[in-house]
């Protein structure tokens, strides 16, 4: 009998279905974060760095737009990253329609076609 019940069970990996993460943080984040670390570090360091006067301010403000970058997009991407990137896919714009051939050496070619064939027909 209990031999008949562990054959009905099946072990299931947990795993399975999860998100991949690196700690508390997810996966496909990683890579943006890093892009949006480094920008804000060259735009604080690189750009207004003439503007602060001690190297705590530079730091104090690389850390507060990496820290406004990231959750901005940890918002518009979280959970469900297709929600917000599948908006700036180009649709095709797919359209039925048949254009009339016409030459550019001779303008009248099926007047031309239309004559030639009535003859014929007519002989």
């Amino acid at each position: 009998m209990s031999q008949e019940r562990e054959q009905d069970f099946r072990p299931v990996n947990q795993v399975l279905g999860s998100q991949p993460s690196l700690g508390p943080i997810p996966a496909d984040q990683i890579l943006p974060w890093t892009v949006i670390a480094l920008a804000s570090y060259f735009i604080v360091n690189g750009v207004f760095g003439g503007i602060f006067q001690e190297e705590f301010q530079k730091w104090l403000w690389t850390i507060l737009m990496t820290g406004w970058g990231i959750g901005t997009w940890w918002i518009l991407t979280g959970g469900r990253s297709w929600s917000f990137l599948s908006k700036f896919i180009g649709v095709p714009a797919w359209t039925r329609g048949f254009a009339r051939y016409q030459s550019l050496l001779e303008v009248n070619h099926e007047a031309k076609n239309r004559k030639t064939k009535r003859q014929r027909r007519r002989k």
